[in-house]
């Protein structure tokens, strides 16, 4: 058994299922597997894992669809594994709430990394401030990592949660997604669209209107900056 976390594996692959679980399970997870997106969602809700790495691209209920539940019920992470050249599909994963996505065809160390980011930066989300953020009517509990707006809880995401403390701990500063990436994802490489989907989901829960936002603004030619609404 391994202490680094329970990680659940949803791929109608045998062959991917067996490869992955290997290199978890050496890296010290725990690790479940499942065959299909019914199955996936049966053993989600009896073993309750820390993290889901969830194939798109399955018969039945596809991975998107199991996503989509999951988020109805929980903040689960979610690393996604899509196939080169399907865009759509890693884009709507993220607006669905992924954390992450692999593509493949994948190496299994480089999954095992991301997971094992993926689960570090849900647990220790860069130091946030421990006191409570205020700004307006939007507060942040960073050590309850919740956040409300007028009162109101956000159905933040991990990834977003911390997208938004950091914005927050660094208002007025404009920074690149290759910055962001960096900063909030910990990854020294990687697809920048990831930055500008999980940017537009944030915009969606703080922003009066997403179309004309106020406090994540766009800084042409750069990339973003947050606006406090209070001085």
């Amino acid at each position: 058994m391994g202490d680094s976390g329970r990680v659940l594996v949803v791929d109608d692959d045998e062959t991917v299922r067996d490869v992955v679980r290997r290199y978890l399970e050496a890296a010290g997870f725990t690790v479940d597997v499942a065959g299909d997106g019914d199955e996936g969602l049966r053993r989600f809700a009896d073993r309750r894992p820390d993290l889901v790495v969830l194939d798109v691209m399955m018969p039945g209920i596809n991975g998107l669809e199991v996503c989509r539940r999951l988020r109805q019920t929980s903040e689960v992470p979610v690393v996604l594994l899509t196939a080169l050249g399907e865009e759509e599909n890693r884009i709507a994963g993220l607006q669905l709430g992924a954390d992450d996505y692999v593509t493949k065809p994948f190496s299994p160390r480089e999954l095992t990394l991301r997971v094992a980011s993926v689960l570090r930066r849900a647990r220790m989300p860069g130091r946030p401030p421990p006191a409570a953020v205020v700004d307006g009517r939007l507060t942040l509990q960073p050590g309850a990592r919740q956040a409300t707006l007028d009162g109101a809880e956000l159905p933040l995401t991990s990834r977003e949660f911390d997208l938004l403390a950091f914005f927050l701990a660094h208002p007025g500063v404009a920074y690149s997604r290759a910055d962001l990436l960096e900063k909030v994802w910990g990854w020294d490489f990687g697809d920048q669209s990831t930055v500008t989907v999980h940017v537009r989901r944030l915009r969606e829960k703080i922003e009066h209107d997403p179309a004309k936002p106020t406090r994540i603004a766009t800084v042409w030619g750069v990339g973003y900056r947050y606006d406090p609404a209070t001085p």
